[in-house]
């Protein structure tokens, strides 16, 4: 009866993550099947073709929105990155009161919707740009759509670094102090490695994040198109098969990325580990 009973709950759970995995994985497997399709049609598959990647690097538009969207999300991701790591470090270093007060202001970005972000960062930007802040043109464009991102960025690395700077033991930091490393040598070669996977995860966060916003880019970004304006723009009129290639290559960048960062972060654990294990057997 308990073999039985396993064997559902077994099954049970397996069915479980087969409709969850499918829910979450399945339109995309659709999307990446459609790339290839021969016909322009999304309701009927003719036969297998690579014409749509050959034409979306002959799209001016795509292309010239994808290298925006690019270089906006490398950049805003690593001063992010940099101003969030700053951040929590110093508000590690207060008081207990303190660092429940800023963590509070700083979740507030997060749990705030997007529209709300976008349209008070707008309002901002006119405000300035009343005051004579950005010529006769304004000021809206490359400045203000960077601003913003690194703005909804910051708040994810804070976040996703803290829990790592907590997680240290403080005396490592006073020990490479008593052992003759400055206060600099002692952040870089001491703590900063111990918070490098936590850096490297909230630098992939605010990447995605930046690629992917269309609700901030929308309202701040002027005259310029960012890759999900431009799909936006496109699909009032119709979603061209050059979006599902797009996509398609996107996802996969994505994905192979995250499985790389995964496996160093593994191969790290591992080592980590064995230094373990090689010390308590010498010991």
């Amino acid at each position: 009866m308990k073999t039985w009973k396993r064997q559902n709950r077994h099954l049970l759970q397996r069915t479980y993550l087969i409709l969850i995995f499918g829910f979450m994985y399945l339109p995309i497997a659709v999307l990446i099947a459609y790339s290839f399709n021969e016909n322009k049609s999304r309701a009927v598959f003719t036969g297998f073709s690579l014409k749509w990647y050959v034409s979306l690097f002959h799209n001016e538009m795509i292309l010239s929105a994808l290298g925006l969207s690019l270089v906006l999300a490398l950049v805003s991701s690593v001063v992010a990155t940099v101003l969030g790591t700053l951040a929590t470090i110093g508000i590690n270093s207060m008081s207990r009161k303190m660092q429940l007060v800023i963590n509070n202001i700083s979740y507030v970005p997060v749990v705030n919707p997007e529209i709300i972000t976008g349209v008070s960062l707008m309002l901002l930007f006119v405000m300035t740009q009343k005051m004579g802040i950005g010529g006769e043109e304004g000021v809206f464009g490359w400045p203000t759509l960077l601003i913003a991102h690194i703005t909804f960025n910051v708040p994810y690395v804070i976040f996703n670094v803290s829990p790592k700077l907590r997680q240290l033991d403080s005396s490592l930091y006073n020990a490479a102090l008593d052992l003759g490393c400055t206060p600099r040598q002692a952040f870089f070669k001491v703590i900063l490695p111990q918070l490098s996977p936590a850096i490297l995860s909230a630098f992939l966060i605010c990447l995605t994040y930046s690629i992917d916003d269309f609700m901030i880019s929308y309202f701040n970004c002027g005259t310029m198109q960012t890759l999900p304006i431009a799909i936006y723009s496109m699909t009032r009129k119709k979603v061209s098969p050059e979006i599902n290639a797009l996509s398609t290559i996107m996802f996969l960048v994505i994905l192979a990325i995250i499985l790389t960062s995964n496996a160093i972060d593994s191969r790290a654990y591992k080592r980590n580990q064995a230094a373990i294990r090689r010390d308590a057997a010498n010991a």
